[in-house]
């Protein structure tokens, strides 16, 4: 099978590659330097000379508090990109599966949201997002992720490895969600991809914590003092932030279980598991 990957040198696109390769189909990478995907034109060449079977639509901009400031090039990115994508696959008879976002939810509910529950972003980035789904067609997929890190690019595990030695850090505890690696994530969207699941998928690591508490888990997986790290209110940061957090982001992964697929282990299998990796890097 041939797979065509957007955002291919990303956090999760270079996991995605690997797993496309590893379960033994071709990979077709795309990067932001080698393919504008606000391009209509160069979208449609480039997909129609590839002729993938499944389009995995990872490219995003993802630059939260900076989309809040830049509405008209967060849509067109996120949202009018993605009709390009969709329409080019479409063209091709290819599959689509669109890699979404927890801020598609406002984040108000007071239980984990499901796959049918109506999103109401509250960020331009949300937005965005939202209009990436609504652009792609009745047999595509959508997979809605959360709180992603990973090997590559940055995120929050490698920022508070980063500061361990300080004698205090400060993390938000009202803003929950399911930290997910991007790993774990990408065998499971490759699976969904090559069966050509439709639908909406969330996909998450299992097990819930807040910001704060994730911080304590990593320094924990480091062998450092938790202790140290010390609770804040979202209200209390500084400088606050551009763009509003869903206070929960919490998914459920229900069309998994439906499907009769094991959802993702719990995430601090997967966060030991990187911070070896990235300790071991250290000392190399």
């Amino acid at each position: 099978m041939r797979i065509f990957v957007t955002g291919a040198n990303g956090q999760l696109g270079q996991e995605l590659v690997r797993c496309v390769t590893a379960a033994g189909h071709t990979a077709i990478g795309s990067t932001h330097e080698s393919l504008d995907i606000t391009n209509e034109q160069a979208v449609i060449a480039t997909i129609g000379e590839a002729k993938p079977d499944v389009v995995i639509h990872a490219a995003a901009w993802t630059a939260v508090d900076a989309c809040e400031s830049d509405p008209n090039k967060a849509m067109l990115v996120n949202g009018t990109a993605t009709a390009y994508i969709a329409a080019a696959a479409h063209a091709v008879g290819a599959h689509v599966v669109y890699i979404s976002t927890d801020y598609v939810f406002d984040g108000t509910k007071t239980s984990p949201y499901v796959e049918a529950d109506v999103p109401n972003p509250t960020s331009v980035y949300g937005e965005s997002k939202l209009a990436g789904e609504r652009a792609l067609g009745a047999t595509d997929a959508i997979v809605r992720i959360a709180w992603v890190s990973g090997y590559h690019g940055a995120n929050m595990v490698k920022t508070i490895l980063r500061l361990r030695n300080e004698p205090q850090l400060r993390f938000v505890n009202d803003q929950i969600g399911n930290p997910t690696f991007a790993d774990d994530a990408a065998a499971m969207i490759v699976r969904l991809a090559v069966e050509k699941h439709p639908g909406i998928w969330h996909i998450t690591n299992q097990g819930v914590a807040s910001w704060f508490e994730f911080a304590r888990e990593v320094l924990l997986a480091a062998g450092q003092d938790a202790n140290k790290v010390l609770p804040i209110a979202t209200s209390e940061l500084q400088p606050p932030r551009p763009a509003k957090r869903p206070a929960n982001s919490v998914l459920h992964n229900g069309s998994l279980l439906a499907a009769g697929i094991k959802p993702l282990p719990d995430y601090r299998e997967a966060l030991q598991r990187l911070v070896r990796r990235l300790l071991a890097d250290e000392q190399e």
